[in-house]
């Protein structure tokens, strides 16, 4: 894991600290940020706490080994977060707090998060979006990212029958290489000619 601060023109990116208890409620307690993301929003300033004791207290041992907080240089203050899955997948997500969107600032940090992946030798990222949350899409793309497919998956913990397209960039100028998984496990999936 590499656990170094990203500095950008705009931004620091850092670990989460116990003094960003506040910052973690307002961007995981917004329900409009959260829409599109795997969790449900925060209820009180307990639940997160208890999410930093769990998910960045301990981040040496967890699957996510790249987890940054996305704060302005002006005050250093969380305002979104950018997260590597470790596993198979090398999933990349994101989340800004509202105020900061239509600025380019998850494009800016996911760039030099990307950099230092492609540094630390990661191969390839995947990335999926909920076709309803076309932003994410165009983020993707301005990324670099090459749709690969789409598919159905019933989605967890909130039980929602949703359908993704899954992005992939690969790291290491292997443009041949497809990350299938969500294809194989997914009884309805198919490539959408018109993102090709």
């Amino acid at each position: 894991m590499n656990t170094a601060i990203i500095e950008t023109k705009r931004l620091l990116l850092r670990k989460f600290d116990k003094d960003d208890i506040e910052a973690i409620y307002r961007i995981y307690s917004d329900k409009e940020v959260n829409t599109f993301l795997p969790w449900f929003v925060l209820k009180d300033i307990n639940e997160a706490k208890q999410l930093y004791k769990e998910q960045f207290e301990s981040q040496d041992n967890q699957e996510i080994a790249y987890h940054y907080a996305i704060c302005l240089k002006e005050n250093n203050i969380p305002i979104g977060y950018i997260h590597v899955n470790m596993d198979e997948s090398h999933d990349f997500g994101y989340a800004l707090c509202k105020e900061f969107w239509h600025k380019g600032i998850v494009t800016e940090a996911s760039k030099a998060v990307i950099q230092q992946l492609k540094n630390d030798g990661i191969l390839y990222i995947t990335a999926t979006h909920d076709v309803k949350n076309y932003r994410s899409g165009e983020v993707m793309r301005r990324l670099g990212m090459k749709y690969q497919y789409s598919y159905e998956e019933q989605w967890q913990p909130k039980n929602l029958l949703v359908t993704f397209r899954m992005y992939q960039l690969n790291l290491d100028g292997n443009d041949n290489r497809v990350y299938k998984k969500y294809w194989n496990c997914s009884k309805v999936h198919y490539i959408e000619k018109d993102l090709e």
